[in-house]
């Protein structure tokens, strides 16, 4: 089950007075299948930590999109591009497929899906809405001289 803190956007407490995070039992396994999950959660970890990689399969998150299209969408050059892009077809982490002369990618790993929507939420939500600026100076204005009275 969720954090109802983060499923509503909000940020979770810190500090003594935040919930302890829950994890799912794990299954009893054996040690060698234990090691192999954690490599492969490594491995999908480490394609992601690349700021580049992270900003193409947020492009890609939301649906198919050609090299140029990502190259548009993420300000990322070319040579560079193709780098980032050839990583995320080597993990298995995008497929690829023909449209004319375009190539064509996709997310092609249920993993990196559900890391991406869970960072979305986390970090790509919208602000709190925090009333403007000149609303704030007002009211702090108003209770000065409500206090002054």
């Amino acid at each position: 089950m969720h954090d109802a803190a983060l499923l509503s956007r909000e940020r979770p407490l810190t500090g003594p007075m935040a919930p302890a995070p829950t994890v799912p039992m794990l299954r009893a396994e054996t040690s060698a299948d234990l090691q192999t999950r954690a490599k492969e959660a490594a491995s999908l970890l480490k394609a992601l930590a690349n700021p580049d990689r992270l900003l193409l399969l947020c492009q890609l998150a939301a649906g198919e999109r050609t090299v140029s299209e990502l190259g548009q969408l993420s300000g990322i050059a070319q040579p560079s591009l193709s780098q980032q892009l050839g990583v995320l077809r080597n993990e298995r982490l995008v497929a690829t497929r023909r449209d004319g002369k375009s190539v064509v990618y996709r997310v092609n790993s249920p993993a990196a899906i559900a890391i991406l929507q869970t960072l979305c939420g986390l970090f790509c939500a919208p602000p709190a809405v925090a009333p403007p600026a000149s609303q704030a100076a007002m009211t702090g204005e108003s209770h000065r001289k409500q206090t002054a009275s």
